[in-house]
């Protein structure tokens, strides 16, 4: 089955790098005239048609003559990337690069390009996706959707340079659009300039690696009445930070054995002779746990892409609501983030998330037994599932057995049947939603 795979892999990484070579030396107008180049030569291979065959030697001679033209080209310069700390998916991320022209010439005409990490998959990645949309794609179905298949991390648009005189430092602002969350590396910058006949782009590269965080894509979310109430916290007094009724004062007392030292009342030791403590109150706050569904077949499976979405969402609004929220979802290891009411910040909680990726090593298991070890502190459960299959269901009425308020949220793929039975949510329908992948933001929006 691998074996097989190889020369469309190599098939695939050959016409990944013949697009993109072309779309970097041509100009949209040698594009145009590549295209009639391929097209005359095709029709040419008639002798009688003599007209494509002239078409075919002029173009040639043309694309010949532009690339003589560009190979004159030289230019010393040095260049420094500023970026923002992180971007987002789905939002244009502009920062600006400083050009430097080394040369004791004014260079003028030219065109600043950004060279962006190989965004080709391994062998084993490409593999394993093509394996998973074998699987979920009919095989009479001619057509899949080609975004399951793209590993392209963002698209920079090409930025003119103004006219930069010896010596002189230039700020060029560059606009780039992030398809995926995650590390964005760059590898280089490069400076173009199209030959005389406006056909070929000669380009002068200059190694500039540098990455940037890109965040998760994440929506409005209405005023979510959100599941549970305050309990009490064992420790809390560390978690809370100094908000709410951890730091209420309560009385004195004698000292008992176990106390910490820090609760020692130093002024009253020294007036009775005995050791006295500080007595707070119970800590009683909201911890609600945000479980991210990380299991699935598909490794660039849409619907994941938008769970993560959502919990990113939801990561950005609870905080804000003076209560804790557990982050809990298994990759290679199971793994929980807490934030909220001074201990964490919401974008700790989206660079965690945009690390996440689809969980293949473990099973389900894992995600509930996680889930279960932490139970006892939370005050509900916000679930992001990627399917509601009879083990899922399983897991929500064991956690409803446990008297554990629920939110329960299925994203599922485009196109698919957005009706689904809430199974052991019956009772509670308002707690029960599904969302399609495309149509996020107006499932959100009906909660």
């Amino acid at each position: 089955m691998l074996s097989a795979q190889w020369p469309i892999y190599y098939a695939y990484r050959w016409l990944w790098s013949a697009r993109y070579r072309a779309v970097r030396r041509f100009t949209r107008t040698g594009m145009a005239m590549l295209a009639g180049l391929v097209v005359s030569a095709a029709v040419g291979v008639d002798m009688d048609q003599t007209v494509a065959g002239q078409a075919f030697t002029l173009l040639l001679a043309m694309l010949a003559l532009a690339f003589v033209g560009s190979a004159f080209f030289r230019v010393r310069f040095s260049a420094q990337r500023i970026l923002p700390r992180y971007g987002t998916v789905g939002h244009p991320l502009i920062y600006r690069v400083a050009v430097t022209n080394r040369t004791r010439e004014t260079q003028t005409g030219l065109v600043l390009l950004e060279d962006l990490a190989d965004p080709r998959p391994t062998f084993a990645e490409f593999a394993a996706a093509r394996v998973a949309e074998e699987q979920q794609t009919p095989s009479f179905r001619l057509s899949r959707q080609a975004s399951r298949m793209r590993f392209t991390a963002a698209t920079v648009k090409e930025v003119a340079v103004p006219p930069l005189f010896p010596g002189q430092t230039l700020e060029v602002p560059v606009e780039l659009n992030p398809l995926k969350r995650g590390w964005l590396r760059f590898s280089g910058v490069a400076l173009g300039r199209p030959d005389p006949l406006g056909l070929v782009k000669a380009l002068a590269r200059l190694s500039l690696p540098q990455s940037v965080l890109i965040l998760p894509r994440r929506y409005p979310l209405p005023s979510v009445a959100l599941p549970g109430t305050a309990r009490y916290q064992q420790g809390g007094v560390a978690l809370a930070s100094s908000v709410g009724e951890s730091e209420e004062f309560v009385s004195l007392r004698d000292y008992r054995q176990g106390d910490p030292l820090r609760r020692i009342h130093w002024r009253s030791w020294a007036k009775v002779g005995k050791p006295i403590v500080k007595e707070f109150e119970d800590e009683f706050f909201v911890r609600h746990a945000l479980i991210l569904d990380t299991f699935i077949a598909h490794p660039n499976s849409r619907a994941f892409e938008e769970a993560v979405s959502v919990a990113a969402s939801f990561a950005c609004t609870v905080p804000t609501q003076e209560s804790l929220l557990d982050l809990l979802f298994v990759g290679p290891q199971a793994y929980c983030f807490t934030a909220g009411r001074g201990v964490g910040h919401a974008d700790q909680m989206l660079e965690v998330l945009a690390a996440a990726r689809v969980c293949q090593e473990q099973r389900f298991d894992a995600l509930e037994h996680l889930v279960l070890d932490h139970v006892d502190a939370v005050s509900g459960c916000i679930c992001v599932l990627l399917a509601w299959e009879a083990r899922r269901q399983q897991f929500i009425e064991r956690l409803r057995a446990l008297g554990v308020p629920l939110l329960v949220l299925v994203i599922t793929e485009a196109g698919a049947s957005p009706r689904l039975d809430p199974g052991p949510l019956r009772d509670q329908p308002e707690a029960f939603h599904v969302l399609e992948a495309g149509a996020i933001a107006e499932g959100l929006a009906k909660l």
